[in-house]
């Protein structure tokens, strides 16, 4: 197992008890672990009290994670928020931007559920809040009282688009079956985010950054929920591992260099 290279697990800041705390779920470290071989370390949802710049020498990859919190709406002008709906400003305050530092800087990245959603927002694109709510969209969402085999089973077809990153991750094969648990989706694409997929309704299920220097892909479903069981997602979490030995071995190179103009 290859355990130098790091990857880093955003976290959510919510409460345990009484307390604040960054967590996740295991779901998202299992595959770094056990699928990548990777080292994976939790980031916590410190928003500025922890910069971009740090965070980005410190790993070779990021996995922007799935959450029941919404991105706050007037980050992308949307509408206030129904009561009672869950948001994480220190989440958002530290994705957001880190999203940006990450494809500025060439730091491979794939973004889960929310993280899709941030990817959009962080690219100036917007949010239907209730997708089941607009006309002409199925609805997205899981049953919660079901159990989480149910939650997670194949949910609707997925359109491939020919030529792009989750097209190559897919070994051409251009139509499949995902599940599916969101409330939130994309309306409008963000400038510089390419379609990779679409649901059987039409929406907006993947996107990539054409100009990103490294591995940069967002999809709506969720491909950590018993990876190994789906080609597709062995795929996707492949190519994203290949991606953070990639920036490893050329962080290491260029430490090497500079080692031998100092000496």
């Amino acid at each position: 197992m290859q355990t130098d290279v790091v990857v880093g697990v955003v976290a959510d800041r919510t409460k345990i008890g009484q307390h604040w705390a960054h967590a996740t779920h295991d779901k998202y470290v299992a595959p770094v672990i056990d699928g990548l071989g990777a080292l994976a370390v939790l980031l916590p949802a410190c928003g500025a009290r922890q910069q971009p710049e740090a965070i980005l020498r410190c790993v070779d990859g990021l996995l922007f994670t799935g959450s029941y919190s919404n991105v706050e709406p007037h980050l992308y002008g949307g509408a206030p928020s129904e009561a009672g709906t869950l948001h994480d400003p220190q989440r958002d305050a530290t994705a957001l931007p880190l999203l940006c530092a990450a494809i500025a800087r060439g730091v491979p990245l794939l973004a889960i559920c929310r993280g899709f959603q941030e990817l959009n927002v962080a690219f100036g694109g917007t949010l239907h809040q209730a997708v089941h709510a607009v006309d002409g969209y199925a609805d997205h969402r899981e049953n919660r009282e079901a159990s989480l085999d149910a939650q997670y089973a194949l949910a609707h077809a997925l359109s491939i688009e020919p030529g792009g990153v989750l097209a190559a991750c897919a070994g051409g094969v251009l139509e499949t079956r995902v599940n599916s648990l969101h409330g939130q989706g994309v309306a409008r694409l963000g400038a510089g985010l390419r379609v990779e997929a679409r649901a059987h309704d039409g929406l907006i299920e993947a996107v990539s950054v054409p100009a990103a220097r490294a591995f940069a892909l967002g999809v709506q479903w969720h491909p950590e929920w018993q990876y190994a069981d789906q080609a597709l997602s062995q795929a996707i979490f492949a190519a994203f591992g290949a991606a953070c030995r990639e920036a490893r071995e050329a962080k290491e190179a260029k430490e090497a260099a500079h080692a031998c103009l100092t000496h």
